[in-house]
């Protein structure tokens, strides 16, 4: 992975990260709480839908669609371990 992808993977962590946050209001982790959480979310996203066979798209819409599934997903998941 070169440094432009590495850039370009953060800066879809980071608006996925927030705008998780935004869509699971309650969360509790903060700005910078859901903006690791979006970067980690990336991974989820992109991972998760491929193995269900799930294409968004190309290019960077799509990328920050794929994170933004992943982070609300893994968003909802610390909700429920705080919770419990």
């Amino acid at each position: 992975m070169d440094l432009q992808s590495l850039v370009i993977f953060l800066v879809v962590g980071i608006v996925a990260g927030w705008l998780a946050g935004q869509l699971v209001r309650g969360s509790g982790f903060g700005l910078i709480g859901d903006l690791i959480v979006g970067v980690i979310g990336a991974f989820i996203g992109g991972w998760l839908l491929t193995k269900l066979g799930i294409n968004i798209g190309g290019g960077i819409i799509g990328s920050i669609i794929d994170a933004v599934i992943g982070a609300v997903i893994l968003l909802l998941i610390l909700r429920l371990v705080r919770r419990a």
